[in-house]
């Protein structure tokens, strides 16, 4: 599948069998990770995959839906604050953004595996702290499970190029 068609047929799925993923594809997703670009290459993040089996009813205390828990696999990324390059002049931090590229790197390798995602930034921090056991250093930024899904992604709705983009 060619880059164009792969993000234009991924979307967020919302039902997953609970077959098992394997591990060589889960190997393809840790690489994407790692490969993913970072400021001045920090990578100030971790990774965590948690398998769902066993863990249901811990995992909908992070977020309470049956879909986040049918497939074999929730990933969950983490900032590093104090690892993340910060710009000179006004001391931004890049560790969100750089951790979003990461995300989406797994996000899209998950797509072109046939494997499917749901980017997740509305649930529980404090029981996603404590279910993950997160040191203190590493805060969740963003949740997917992750596995085959069972339906197919709707169409998209986006805002024109005209709203979006500005040449100058």
């Amino acid at each position: 599948m060619d880059f164009f068609e792969l993000i234009n047929q991924r979307g967020s799925i919302r039902d997953y069998k609970s077959d098992p993923v394997e591990p060589e594809k889960l190997e393809l997703l840790f690489e994407a990770v790692r490969l993913a670009p970072s400021a001045v290459n920090r990578q100030p993040y971790k990774l965590y995959v948690v398998s769902t089996k066993g863990r249901e009813d811990v995992l909908r205390k992070i977020y309470n839906s049956d879909w986040f828990v049918q497939p074999p696999y929730v990933v969950c990324m983490c900032l590093i604050n104090e690892q993340a390059w910060k710009r000179q002049v006004d001391g931004c931090s890049y560790a969100m953004v750089d951790a979003a590229i990461a995300f989406d790197h797994l996000v899209l390798m998950a797509a072109n595996l046939g494997l499917g995602t749901c980017w997740l930034a509305a649930f529980d921090p404090d029981a996603a702290r404590e279910a993950l056991q997160l040191p203190a250093n590493q805060t969740p930024l963003l949740f997917s499970p992750l596995g085959y899904p069972n339906e197919v992604t709707r169409p998209k709705r986006r805002k024109t190029i005209d709203e979006l983009v500005v040449l100058m």
